[in-house]
């Protein structure tokens, strides 16, 4: 082969391998995490990752702690362009359509987010929440599942006749029927009037988030009971994308950031297991009463829990759906009869 021929062949490859580059991207992402939030930390992480991975070709710009729009408005602000990207949760969207319940909080299902990952990618969960999700014009590209959610409370809540009368700071949505039939008196509210509302009895207690969680908001500084292992609620995030922009990405930009998104929410799980375990044995170095509810007491609670499944099952057919998926699989793990 000649000097000619040569030069000519490498010209003719590195003209497909300019040809064959994407052009760069800059993805525009809001969270409701701040930046110095253990998730929000992760976050930034991930965001190396795919800056990396894609060789400088995806850059992404995260909008921390929803300083573009409200928390509950991201996902809508995806869907019209304001960003690209939703860094928040399904159980958000539940006024668009209940079957947001079902790919946001289960309530009282899986044990672990092993378990509740596990159905998202071998029970035919994904399939199944990316029409959900389609329907919106959005992707679903993956969750982040930090784990139970524990009870803090002023007073003990050592099982399930404790619920009785107890008043207590609750999200909105499924979580409060379940508890009203069970006795207790839930009130939505804010995060940022729970401190206000315990230290002036306005609530004996408070579903904030998991026990190392609530250690860093602050929460065992004023009441000194909690579940844990938690047993009631483990939300799940999601990372969801304007439908339209997922699909002007190329192939090996899209797997980047599923692949990157996935070693995230692993991350998360792995982290907050340790960092629970190490909350519970301080706090009770420091007097705080821990309970791990009896499985006479759970049952009482799955039970309760699937009422309401059954009933926000038939809100949507899109919902109906999603559950029936979801009690394939948990009989399948033995979780539900």
């Amino acid at each position: 082969m000649t000097l000619k021929t040569l030069l000519a062949t490498a010209g003719a490859t590195v003209a497909m391998a300019t040809a064959a580059m994407a052009d760069p991207v800059t993805l525009r992402i809001q969270t409701h995490y701040a930046t110095e939030h253990p998730t929000g930390k992760m976050l930034a992480e991930w965001m190396d990752d795919v800056q990396t991975m894609s060789n400088g070709e995806i850059t992404v710009e995260m909008f921390y702690s929803s300083s573009v729009v409200a928390t509950t408005e991201t996902f809508d602000a995806a869907i019209n362009g304001i960003v690209d990207c939703d860094a928040t949760g399904g159980a958000y969207q539940t006024g668009k359509n209940p079957a947001f319940q079902f790919v946001g909080d289960i309530m009282g299902g899986y044990d672990t987010p092993w378990q509740q990952y596990s159905w998202l990618y071998y029970g035919d969960g994904y399939a199944a929440a990316q029409e959900l999700y389609n329907a919106q014009n959005m992707q679903l590209i993956g969750w982040a599942i930090y784990g139970q959610e524990s009870l803090s409370s002023s007073k003990p809540i050592a099982g399930f006749e404790d619920l009785k009368g107890w008043k207590f700071r609750s999200p909105p949505g499924m979580e409060t029927e379940i508890f009203e039939k069970l006795g207790a008196s839930p009130i939505v509210m804010d995060f940022t009037e729970i401190f206000t509302a315990l230290e002036t009895g306005i609530i004996d207690g408070a579903d904030a988030s998991g026990l190392a969680n609530n250690v860093g908001l602050g929460l065992y500084d004023i009441v000194k009971h909690a579940t844990y292992p938690g047993f009631h609620s483990m939300p799940s995030d999601h990372l969801a994308c304007n439908l339209d922009v997922w699909n002007g990405l190329t192939e090996q930009q899209r797997r980047i950031i599923d692949t990157a998104w996935q070693k995230l929410s692993f991350h998360i799980a792995l982290s907050n297991e340790r960092n629970n375990a190490e909350a519970a044995a301080k706090l009770q170095a420091d007097g705080v009463t821990l309970y791990n509810w009896s499985a006479e007491d759970r049952a009482e609670f799955r039970k309760a829990a699937q009422a309401a499944w059954d009933d926000w099952g038939t809100r949507s057919p899109e919902a109906g759906a999603l559950l029936e998926s979801h009690k394939a699989y948990l009989k399948q793990l033995g979780l539900i009869n």
